[in-house]
């Protein structure tokens, strides 16, 4: 730019020599370049005023075309219309220990109504009640002829229904596809997996989330898009749950009984192969828990887990155990058995007169209750507390279902020496089936703890030493004798040695106290093969009655002993056990020679 000085010389001389002024000159360069300045600045701010209103006239246009298109798009619920709200619909699969399939995802569709589209309301309500039997027309008419705009009708249909809802032809019904949880085992292990059910939704995906079980232990881990691709591994064999559940079910059945559990447990690991608790539930249509009632009354109730009871006798080998192991009785030393036993106005009895005295190990063959709270007398109550508690009866189970984190076992508020004796036979404290699995898989893997677990460890998971190896053979000694000399001789299987104890006990009332005279929770808590042990099995039945006979028998022997039996024996194939084939009577046989 050429700049024009305010005083130019050639002009001033020029002025001074016709006699102008030559300030005149210079207030003249000054004012046009004020001018030229103006001009200059008049034009800047025309163009940023211009750009300014280009940008706002491209907001507003933006803003009115998001505004027309979100007008025009399907509407969605509430809960789903926050910005930024991703439903995260997909759900890793869960599978048995040899990768078949428990749960999975299904791909199917959610049927929403949009009721100002809709050309002829009544006719379209009718058509859905024929469709869907459940729906109420006089309630779909009031909606789709009201002021409501959106409403869900089905959360998941059926490619049937689908298909009907089309042929329809009604344009204010749609479909949003949908991804729901799928059990294609239907209600097998359906305590152990839970169930699942929908939380957040929209007309394009809906967030599937655990309820229960498994499903709701690991809802986090299975969610988890890190993990989308990874399924969950349980130790359960769907094979062997399937016998399980069929032969206990069959059983209750038979023994007439309220409910039923059975729990099948790998001694090294503390694996669970099965459990099962009936009744049960389809997991694809999970009931509502009940509200009012007793919960164990309802198919939710998983009795494995939740299910603490006194469980009887099977307590037993624990006092006989402990006494092993602190060496104040051998396997034959001889027990006073002379009863009724007193301790000031309480009396404990057997079942029937055993005699005056009998050996250690008669004691547990033949139940004597009375045997039992004598080695207990022997033990003390603080040393019995805390060989109990070592066996993890003072803590929920850490089984991995979230209803296993509420079964705390039930112990006696004042421990006494009374609470000793009676809890020496089962009864003074209640715990759960699975409580007692582990506990005689301590039993059975040579006195180790042992932590139940539904997940796959294929390695062993031994926890602390609880007692010596001698004292659990020997103890395992004894049980075996239970099932081929003592209360539970319809344990035996051929072919597979068992070792496992009877345990009967009174139900106690709901309320006012007391037990019921014929009501009992029946157990029999066994391992296999008892020669060489890797298997625990507890079956307990919820009021069983046997009428086979010409009056009524309820104990362990007679209900629980004979389901156990035939769990074993068409479960230790699958499990992979041959059978030990007695060798066969060679008298008559001559060797020759050729």
């Amino acid at each position: 730019m050429i700049r024009t000085p305010l005083r130019p010389l050639a002009r001033i001389l020029e002025a001074r020599a016709k006699g102008e002024n030559p300030d005149a000159i210079e207030r003249e360069n000054i004012r046009i370049r004020h001018e030229q300045m103006r001009d200059r600045a008049r034009v800047r701010a025309e163009g940023r005023i211009l750009v300014l209103g280009v940008m706002f006239f491209c907001a507003f246009l933006t803003i009115g075309g998001r505004m027309g298109v979100l007008a025009n798009t399907e509407p969605t619920e509430p809960r789903s219309s926050v910005a930024g709200a991703q439903i995260l619909a997909q759900r890793a699969d869960i599978v048995d220990r040899k990768g078949r399939i428990l749960a999975t995802n299904f791909e199917t569709h959610s049927l929403y109504a949009q009721p100002p589209q809709m050309i002829d309301p009544d006719r379209a309500a009718a058509k859905l009640v024929e469709i869907f039997p459940d729906l109420d027309r006089e309630r779909l008419v009031k909606d789709f002829t009201g002021k409501r705009k959106f409403l869900w009708i089905k959360k998941k249909i059926s490619p049937e229904q689908k298909q009907a809802v089309h042929d329809i032809g009604e344009p204010g019904l749609l479909f949003g596809p949908r991804e729901m949880r799928l059990y294609p085992n239907g209600s097998l292990a359906a305590h152990v997996l839970g169930g699942a059910s929908f939380g957040r939704e929209g007309v394009h995906a809906a967030e599937v989330i655990g309820v229960a079980g498994i499903e709701k232990e690991f809802d986090a881990r299975l969610r988890d898009p890190a993990h989308g691709h990874e399924p969950l591994r349980l130790s359960l064999d769907l094979s062997v749950q399937a016998a399980t559940e069929r032969v206990l079910h069959g059983g209750m059945t038979l023994m007439n009984a309220k409910g039923a559990t059975a729990i099948l447990m790998e001694v090294k690991t503390g694996e669970i192969i099965s459990v099962a608790s009936l009744p049960d539930f389809d997991p694809n249509d999970r009931p509502r828990p009940p509200t009012e009632g007793n919960p164990s009354d309802s198919p939710l109730f998983n009795r494995a887990v939740q299910g603490v009871y006194e469980l009887g006798s099977t307590f037993k080998i624990f006092a006989v155990a402990q006494a092993l192991e602190l060496g104040l009785i051998e396997p034959s030393t001889v027990i006073d058995t002379a009863g009724p036993l007193r301790w000031g106005k309480h009396r404990i009895r057997d079942f029937r007169d055993y005699g005056n005295e009998m050996s250690a190990t008669k004691v547990i063959v033949k139940s004597s209750n009375i045997g039992t709270a004598r080695i207990a007398q022997m033990i003390g109550t603080e040393r019995q507390q805390s060989f109990l508690k070592d066996l993890g009866f003072f803590e929920p189970t850490p089984v991995e279902i979230v209803e296993a984190d509420g079964a705390q076992p039930l112990l006696p508020p004042k421990w006494s020496e009374l609470s000793t004796m009676t809890i020496s036979y089962g009864h003074g404290l209640s715990a759960s089936p699975m409580h007692l699995a582990a506990a005689y898989a301590t039993l059975a893997n040579g006195g180790r703890k042992v932590t139940p677990t539904l997940l796959r460890h294929p390695t062993a998971q031994l926890g602390p030493r609880v007692m010596s190896e001698a004292t659990a053979r020997a103890s395992l000694d004894m049980l075996r004798k239970v099932v081929s000399e003592g209360t539970a001789s319809f344990g035996e299987v051929e072919g597979y040695a068992v070792a496992g104890k009877t345990g009967t006990a009174d139900k106690p009332k709901e309320r006012g106290g007391g037990y019921h005279e014929d009501k009992v929770i029946a157990t029999f808590a066994s391992v296999f093969p008892a020669d060489d042990p890797q298997y625990v099995l507890v079956v307990t039945l919820d009021e069983p009655v046997e009428t086979s006979g010409d009056e009524p028998r309820r104990t362990a022997g007679w209900t629980a002993v004979p389901v156990a039996a035939e769990i074993i024996r068409r479960v230790a194939p699958l499990l992979g056990l041959r059978p030990q084939i007695e060798p066969a009577d060679l008298a008559g046989i001559t060797l020759t020679s050729n």
